[in-house]
């Protein structure tokens, strides 16, 4: 005997259909989308137009038409997550003003100056037009590399021994807290702790570019260690167990093991660390000077650099002003490429050298 099953009556409802009754009612896709590309035209043509900021302002009472719209159409969840992150957008928008006034300015003051002569030259015996940054670039890159020298074996052997070393212990607490501490101290007090460090060597009125070196150190020491410190606290235990199961010596397992594992953390730490004292002036003002000639000697006499050639050149341009005023903008870009080249670097470190499951 052979049954037949009825086809049902009831006619299948469609996903969309089922799509939709879960979601409930949404705004058209493109009210978003037209509402902020109407916002932030008015915005560019309030910060480059005649009328300014009240243009702005009613770019963001058009941009807050949408989470008003969300309130009656959406509910009051949907718009206030719309309207969170409309604020969120607005502080991210504010955020860009004084970086794109920066890069703007520098760029177009400065990109005319640069030249052959600009690189090649430095301001000995120069009045007036003509002379460069040369001396001031060397002494940057050599203050820069000693400082360094200094900061890089001292933060790491710090950040091993308060991962691998002093868990639990008083000294790593203590250690721990002052790293704190000199991260928030103003680079003028650096740059007077070295000159005070000198002075009890060297008498009074000391200059040179080591004792700028020792001030840069003094701010670059707490980055390293904190930026070490977080690499090698991501380096898994079972690594280090599985070393030491093998009969590996603590020692031998941190060169071995953890250090070649959080490698690319590490060298992408302490290029941010470099990156973040290369543009200090206050300290290298106090114990480095200014010199106009090439000076390459650590050990010895003034060294200028790009941050207090900068400074110079606009408190004291000089007759005629004018050529000295191009130079420090021409000056302060260079410094603003050299921070962004080491943090391309930095970024080309952490993508080519971390573990392949990170990429």
């Amino acid at each position: 005997m052979t049954s037949t099953v009825q086809p049902s009556t009831d006619s299948p409802t469609p996903s969309s259909e089922v799509a939709t009754s879960l979601r409930g009612r949404t705004l058209p896709t493109w009210a978003p989308k037209t509402f902020g590309l109407v916002a932030v035209g008015l915005v560019l043509l309030g910060v480059f137009g005649p009328v300014g900021f009240w243009l702005v302002f009613v770019a963001w009472l058009v941009a807050a038409v949408i989470p008003l719209w969300s309130a009656f159409v959406e509910g009051r969840r949907k718009a206030t997550d719309r309207f969170v992150t409309l604020l969120v957008t607005t502080a991210f928008i504010i955020a860009l003003f004084p970086l794109g006034s920066i890069l703007s300015t520098v760029i177009a003051r400065g990109v005319p100056v640069l030249s052959s002569e600009f690189f090649t030259y430095s301001m000995r015996n120069v009045v007036g037009e003509g002379g460069g940054i040369y001396h001031a670039l060397m002494g940057t890159l050599i203050i820069t590399a000693a400082a360094a020298v200094i900061s890089v074996p001292i933060g790491l052997f710090t950040a091993i021994y308060l991962i691998e070393y002093g868990e639990g212990k008083k000294l790593a607490r203590w250690v721990r807290f002052l790293v704190d501490v000199m991260t928030g101290i103003p680079s003028i007090v650096a740059g007077l702790f070295a000159y005070a460090l000198f002075v009890i060597f060297f008498g009074p009125g000391v200059r040179m570019g080591l004792g700028g070196a020792v001030a840069l150190s003094v701010l670059m020491i707490p980055v390293v260690v904190r930026s070490c410190e977080e690499m090698l606290k991501l380096v898994p235990n079972e690594l280090r167990e599985a070393s030491y199961a093998l009969g590996v010596p603590k020692w031998r397992t941190i060169v071995k093991v953890v250090l070649p594992t959080a490698l690319a953390g590490i060298v992408t730490g302490v290029t941010l660390a470099v990156a973040r004292v290369i543009g200090e002036t206050a300290p290298l003002l106090i114990i480095a000077g200014l010199t106009d000639s090439v000076n390459f000697n650590l050990f010895d006499g003034r060294m200028a650099t790009l941050p207090v050639f900068t400074y110079f050149s606009i408190i004291t341009p000089g007759v005629p002003p004018e050529p000295s005023i191009e130079r420090a903008w021409g000056a302060a870009l260079v410094l603003l490429i050299i921070v962004m080249l080491l943090n391309f670097v930095a970024r080309l470190v952490s993508y080519f050298f971390s573990p392949k499951g990170e990429r």
